[in-house]
């Protein structure tokens, strides 16, 4: 039986490139949430509309409160307004740049990396599970095996197993992809040149959302993936992700 291949090179770049840029933008992400750690559904969503979901990550967590709510005009409908009785923790400058400038890198690297990886195959090859692999035992066996902390030893090539294969899958193509377009719409000029992406999505705040849950898988993979790594053969793996050896 013929030995599994090595990482590309491409490959062994794209990932380390990704995966400093998906810890600055995990790092400035929790940063900018924390200053305003409440999720929405819709258009809108402030201090003063009930939230979707609260985060307890920062003191403005069920912060000190309002001086005292004040209506722009008369009527029921009418938007209102508020004086904090607290200092709000506020550091968004540098998170947001470094957040948009970590997110170009990883569009970029990303980008690259689907078309390399449609020309060479690497997807059909590597990723798109075998037809032995396409079975409901299989994939029974191998979450079995997982759970119970069965793992193969790494062989330092690029060869996965069915839950690999569509962990990979779901990250490169649906999670990374919900984070850029969430992303991307967040941002007033983007939104503004194209407003079906808020209607798409159901409004900055639904997007805002949809980041955060986008954001939360894939933390989630991170770290069934960094777990996976070491209990597989953390040296081999990092040997074959980092010069190719399979050693």
């Amino acid at each position: 039986m013929a030995p599994p291949a090595s990482h590309a090179r491409w490959v062994r770049t794209s990932h380390w490139i990704v995966t400093a840029s998906v810890a600055a933008l995990a790092f400035t992400g929790v940063e900018i949430l924390m200053v305003h750690p409440r999720l929405y559904w819709g258009e809108v969503g402030n201090d003063l509309t009930p939230p979707l979901l609260e985060l307890p990550i920062s003191r403005n967590h069920r912060h000190g409160g309002w001086a005292g709510e004040t209506a722009f005009f008369a009527g029921s409908g009418s938007p209102i307004s508020a004086s904090r009785t607290y200092d709000i923790f506020n550091q968004n400058g540098w998170g947001r740049s470094l957040h948009f400038l970590a997110g170009w890198v990883l569009v970029v690297t990303g980008a690259f990396y689907l078309l390399a990886g449609v020309v060479a195959g690497h997807f059909r090859r590597r990723l798109v599970p075998t037809p032995s692999q396409r079975s409901l035992a299989t994939f029974w066996r191998e979450l079995t095996d997982h759970v119970q902390g069965r793992m193969p030893t790494a062989t330092g090539g690029a060869e996965y197993n069915q839950l690999q294969r569509g962990a990979y899958l779901g990250v490169i193509f649906v999670a990374l992809p919900l984070l850029v377009v969430t992303g991307l719409t967040m941002s007033p000029a983007i939104a503004a040149a194209f407003p079906i992406l808020l209607t798409v999505l159901g409004g900055h705040q639904s997007a805002r959302t949809l980041h955060f849950a986008g954001f939360a898988g894939l933390m989630l993979f991170v770290a069934g993936h960094v777990v996976m790594v070491a209990k597989s053969g953390f040296r081999r793996q990092m040997r074959a992700m980092t010069v190719g050896s399979r050693s």
